[in-house]
């Protein structure tokens, strides 16, 4: 007997300066919008479990999209893309996002993302806090800039595309199913290597809020920041760091999670993640 999943997939087209993007998302569940960015060089099918969770889908609608050059959201036409780099720059991450909400008019939504989502999380609460009614930073840091030292690695002739997603598996937990690992890890070997390089750009360059995350009024829009015990990248001291600086800010440590919790280990991930939904919706 076959059975037909309650996720919906649609595209929107989206204009950012002055460019159209055709972008994929999915959508799943009733009530406050929860809209999900995945990580550097991976797409929206990491959050597959959320979107199937009836748990979180009765009181959220959760809306998961493939950020241009990602999954299903392929490069623009009408630019000769290909004659450029890559870059994931701040500017175009926050605008898009604010974009894709005023495209799908959703009314006062939380933005949830992880690793590079978990900066723009922090990013979008400091610059647009008034469209947004919370912000959740999975994996999300003052600043990565240590990254920008095997950057180079991952868009080199002499490197396979194996490697990225093999560094990838290290940055999980080893209580993390084998399956649910090994799935994350598939992801990221669909990537292009150049989309993988350019979105470090924003996460280890770009982004920093390290004197500016104090600015981050939590009376407007409230910031939950959850870190992996395992992820070497987003260390949970480097998460606390965000947290200490944003007054009124919460933070929650993972035990047994790295650094791709909804992917790597969902059921775990939902322990932790439930309590912060519970209390964005009451609050």
């Amino acid at each position: 007997m076959s059975s037909i999943s309650d996720i919906t997939g649609k595209y929107v087209f989206i204009e950012v300066d002055g460019t159209e993007y055709r972008v994929y998302f999915e959508e799943n569940g009733t009530g406050i919008p929860l809209v999900c960015q995945h990580t550097a060089g991976s797409d929206g099918r990491q959050y597959r479990h959320l979107l199937n969770d009836p748990d979180v889908t009765e009181n959220y609608r959760v809306i998961v999209y493939d950020l241009p050059y990602h999954g299903k959201s392929l490069p623009p036409e009408g630019v000769e893309w290909w004659k450029v780099e890559y870059k994931l720059r701040a500017a175009f991450f926050k605008e898009f996002v604010l974009k894709f909400v005023e495209a799908l008019d959703l009314q006062d939504p939380v933005f949830m993302g992880c690793s590079m989502g978990g900066h723009l999380a922090a990013d979008l609460a400091l610059n647009h806090p008034d469209e947004f009614r919370a912000c959740i930073a999975l994996e999300g840091a003052l600043e990565s800039h240590d990254i920008q030292d095997i950057m180079p690695w991952w868009n080199h002739p002499r490197l396979s595309n194996d490697s990225k997603p093999s560094l990838m598996y290290t940055m999980m937990a080893p209580q993390s199913p084998e399956a649910r690992k090994n799935e994350t890890i598939w992801m990221y070997s669909q990537g292009a290597p150049p989309v993988f390089h350019g979105d470090l750009y924003y996460y280890g360059i770009d982004y920093d809020t390290t004197e500016t995350a104090k600015n981050i009024d939590t009376s407007k829009v409230a910031l939950h920041v959850l870190s992996g015990t395992y992820d070497w990248s987003a260390t949970p001291e480097k998460c606390q760091a965000l947290h200490r600086e944003v007054a009124g800010s919460t933070y929650t440590l993972m035990e047994e999670v790295g650094h791709f919790p909804m992917s790597e280990n969902p059921e775990k991930f939902k322990t932790y993640l439930m309590p912060v939904l519970d209390q964005v919706r009451n609050g």
